[in-house]
């Protein structure tokens, strides 16, 4: 049985040793053509930084390199980072700072909740760094923010990308009593590559998160996501996704794995467009009820499009506007 590996409490660096031997350089070998994209460069992606900022918020678009956020940020989507910007877990694929987290912002949820009504948004996305140091890992200020943009936006649909909160039932259930449409979590890689991908999550742990979700809320979309490129087999990706289908997982998001920095897990290969289109029909063939597999996607690309799924939507996408009194109205 694998043994829990303690956490790190320093600012981002190197690996762990046992990682550290090919990571040392980028990974060599030009990009491919299907993996360019433009910088961001709008009026709508410069208004909503500045939204942002003003609101001292973060987006994990900006804080994991997301290749996508310019395309998204320049429709008015975003997704919205809880819990701060330091995370508890060494995970080797991703770019968000790690190391020992401030005080917990309590007042967190209303300023997101603020910025979901200012931008109009008709669907949102929550998610956040680990916060392995809380007692709830952070549970709380999901099930907040979610009350609060109801509050304010009562047609906005919303999607949770959560932690595992350490396989915590209670966390979870405190996640799913507020009824978000579409609860996600990512497995985010085959289960013999987690110790060197996901060094403190375990895979059996995260596929009981999704079952567990249905549990709690059968009305509620489950969505999980995996990488490529980190050296898994073509039949470990299947294996997954036969998982997934197992815990009721509704939503599967597949694409390219792309290194940060030279500290970070090399790509062992990249897919093509062909092999993402096979991808997305053995996802298809599988049942899960819809399947974004593409080199760019990422866990919230097009989760705008998937809230159609959701019984408690009807089928139904609601755009609103706010008006200067700060009351939400339908457009």
């Amino acid at each position: 049985m694998n043994q829990e590996i303690p956490l790190l409490e320093t600012i981002p660096g190197p690996l762990p040793q046992r990682a550290r031997r090919k990571e040392e350089a980028l990974t060599t070998g030009r990009r491919p053509e299907w993996l360019r994209v433009r910088a961001p460069d709008s009026p709508n992606y410069r208004h909503l930084k500045d939204l942002m900022r003003g609101l001292t918020l973060h987006t994990v678009c900006e804080e994991a390199g997301c290749p996508n956020i310019g395309e998204c940020w320049g429709r008015g989507t975003a997704t919205f980072l809880l819990l701060g910007d330091i995370c508890t877990r060494s995970c080797g694929f991703c770019n968000i700072q790690r190391g020992r987290p401030a005080a917990l912002d309590t007042h967190e949820p209303v300023r997101v909740a603020d910025a979901v009504a200012r931008m109009s948004l008709r669907h949102v996305v929550l998610t956040s760094v680990n916060r392995d140091e809380l007692p709830d890992g952070g549970a709380w200020v999901f099930a907040e923010t979610i009350r609060q943009i109801r509050v304010r936006l009562p047609n906005c649909t919303i999607e949770v990308l959560i932690p595992d909160f350490k396989g915590d039932p209670g966390a979870l259930k405190t996640v799913m009593d507020e009824h978000p449409e579409i609860l996600n979590h990512n497995t985010e890689t085959v289960p013999r590559l987690y110790r060197r991908v996901r060094p403190q999550a375990r895979y059996q742990r995260s596929l009981e998160v999704i079952r567990r979700a249905k549990e709690f809320d059968a009305g509620a979309i489950t969505k999980s996501g995996v990488m490529v490129g980190l050296g898994e087999t073509w039949d470990e990706l299947l294996r997954v996704m036969d998982d997934l289908r197992r815990m009721e997982c509704d939503i599967l998001t597949i694409g390219q794995y792309l290194q940060p920095s030279r500290h970070h897990l090399p790509i062992e290969r990249y897919y093509t467009p062909e092999e993402f289109a096979r991808l997305k029909d053995e996802g298809l063939i599988r049942g899960f009820r819809w399947v974004e597999s593409g080199a760019l996607v990422r866990s919230s690309y097009h989760a705008d499009g998937q809230t159609h799924l959701s019984p408690r939507r009807g089928g139904q996408s609601v755009l609103l506007m706010v008006a200067e009194d700060g009351t939400p109205r339908r457009l």
